[in-house]
């Protein structure tokens, strides 16, 4: 049950924090790598690099999040899943450009790395420990008497 709530949860952050990026008034001018798309680019809350296509993966996420919510074992895939990507997203942005940026796509560096591998623990949590704890024990009714 915990993890059904972690991708609600997860999912309308990310969702939230998809629609506060194209906010201008919440990012500070972007100052790392050339970006090929520099549309809605800047420091998301003067921190987190973000640009157009940083924004809709958010909003792409918070979406699957959402939806995830409806089952235990689609919660369980959606929460495996991002501590999967956000490991692998986390290892990249300490690369240098152009591996930090995608190759020019999403900004990945910088505060994102320390928060892609927070989100990335905390996902591994609620998508392998959690489960295994709200599981019953198995018990063998011929063993009973």
């Amino acid at each position: 049950m915990l993890t059904r709530y972690f991708a609600l949860v997860a999912g309308i952050v990310y969702l939230l924090v998809g629609l506060l990026g194209f906010v201008p008034g919440l990012r500070t001018p972007y100052n790392g790598p050339d970006l090929a798309i520099g549309a809605s680019s800047g420091l998301l809350l003067g921190l987190f690099p973000i640009n157009l296509v940083h924004n809709l993966v958010h909003l792409a996420i918070g979406i699957w999040g959402i939806a995830a919510y409806r089952s235990f074992n689609g919660a369980i895939a959606f929460a495996r899943g991002l501590a999967i990507l956000y490991v692998l997203l986390a290892i990249l942005g300490l690369l240098p450009a152009p591996i930090n940026t995608a190759f020019g796509l999403v900004p990945i560096f910088g505060h994102d790395i320390w928060l892609h591998l927070v989100t990335a623990l905390v996902a591994a949590y609620f998508g392998w420990v959690a489960p295994a704890r709200a599981r019953p024990e198995y018990v063998d009714a011929s063993r009973r008497r």
